[in-house]
């Protein structure tokens, strides 16, 4: 058993969402560039110094990492391979912790720091937008979003309990009467206590390996060519998702090769499928894109914050509107792949955004009292 130790580092804007190793680095930057030299220029490092360390390590283990072929491009050894792909799997299921970690420290030494720096919790489904958000609004408005991600109807059921402040979950544009996204839902939000904000829309859809080699378009495909599916955990926006998907292409769980298997992020789904171990599941297009994935949109949804109304103008609250309706914030949300701002920083009214929420008069039981 390998032992692993964490650190952290104060640093100006971050380049990415990894925790950062050494070798891990030199393995994937190898695997880009096809060579020591090539690896060297995109780490800032010299030749020499990843060449030994690789070596070093390759002593270590007590396996080769490197296939080191004279007059051939340098390639990952198939030891090197499972470790790069083991790392970055394990990562992106631990995406959602390691950025509550994060957001934690940050928030603390926010407030060590300066005292009049104004802080937000905010649970919500996990959403590249949301973690863009988190980074602007430091910048632009001193505010720190304390961000944790958790299923949809969690964060809805933590504001409740006043674990947070703000919420965020998503819902497809056409879910009916009598949906899993209404049952679901329904019960936790209610008029007059709830205020919605708008934040954005986003595309989701079947993340594919490139080029799509099975030709998956839909659930129905999924289920008929028997593709290896992985799915998100139960209470997750996207697993409602799935759910309503199969719904109306009147398919059972049953249908779906490897329904029961569940990653915990978009990322991590998107990361299984780019290791081989799986051929589709339901996402983001920006996870997708990210990890060089193909993506097939199936349906629009909108992303939505809600807050108790009690809180909506709170300064904090306020300040998060106001950078939600900046210009700024809606151009650098665009920029990310199938996002599209939407009502930005607007409080919307629960009724009129959610058309399955007026249900049919229940029909009284005969010989009841005040039956006609």
């Amino acid at each position: 058993m390998r032992k692993v130790e964490l650190s952290y580092a104060f640093g100006g804007e971050r380049q990415d969402d990894w925790v950062r190793n050494a070798l891990m680095d030199m393995l994937h930057a190898v695997q880009e560039q096809g060579s020591i030299s090539g690896a060297a220029r995109q780490l800032g490092l010299s030749y020499r110094h990843v060449w030994g360390e690789l070596r070093r390590w390759e002593a270590r283990l007590g396996h080769p990492l490197i296939v080191w072929e004279r007059g051939q491009h340098a390639r990952l050894a198939p030891l090197g391979e499972k470790l790069l792909w083991a790392e970055r799997q394990a990562q992106a299921r631990l995406a959602p912790q390691i950025e509550a970690l994060r957001s934690e420290l940050e928030r603390a030494f926010a407030v060590a720091f300066d005292e009049t720096t104004q802080v937000l919790t905010l649970f919500a489904s996990h959403d590249d937008g949301l973690s863009l958000l988190r980074d602007f609004a430091v910048r632009q408005a001193a505010l720190h979003l304390d961000v944790r991600f958790c299923g949809s109807v969690d964060a809805i059921a933590s504001l409740n309990a006043g674990r947070c402040t703000v919420a965020g979950f998503h819902s497809s544009q056409q879910p009916g009467l009598g949906s899993v996204t209404q049952r679901s839902y329904q019960p936790l939000l209610q008029p007059g206590r709830h205020k919605l904000i708008g934040f954005a829309q986003r595309s989701q859809g079947l993340m594919v390996a490139p080029g799509n080699p099975l030709r998956l378009d839909s659930m129905g495909e999924v289920a008929r060519r028997r593709a290896r599916y992985v799915n998100r955990p139960p209470g997750s926006g996207t697993r409602l998702l799935c759910e309503e998907l199969l719904a109306r292409e009147q398919l059972r769980p049953a249908d779906i090769s490897g329904h029961e298997r569940e990653e915990p992020s978009h990322a991590a789904v998107a990361q299984a499928i780019a290791s081989g171990s799986a051929d589709a599941g339901l996402g983001i297009e920006a996870a997708a894109r990210a990890r060089g994935l193909d993506f097939v949109p199936l349906l629009q949804e909108s992303y939505y914050l809600v807050c108790l109304k009690e809180t909506l103008e709170q300064p904090a609250m306020l300040a998060l509107r106001r950078v939600l309706e900046s210009a700024p914030w809606q151009q650098a949300l665009s920029a990310l792949p199938g996002y599209a701002p939407w009502q930005s920083g607007e409080v919307l009214s629960l009724k009129a955004q959610l058309p399955w929420w007026d249900l049919p008069p229940k029909r009284r039981a005969k010989g009841g009292a005040g039956s006609r």
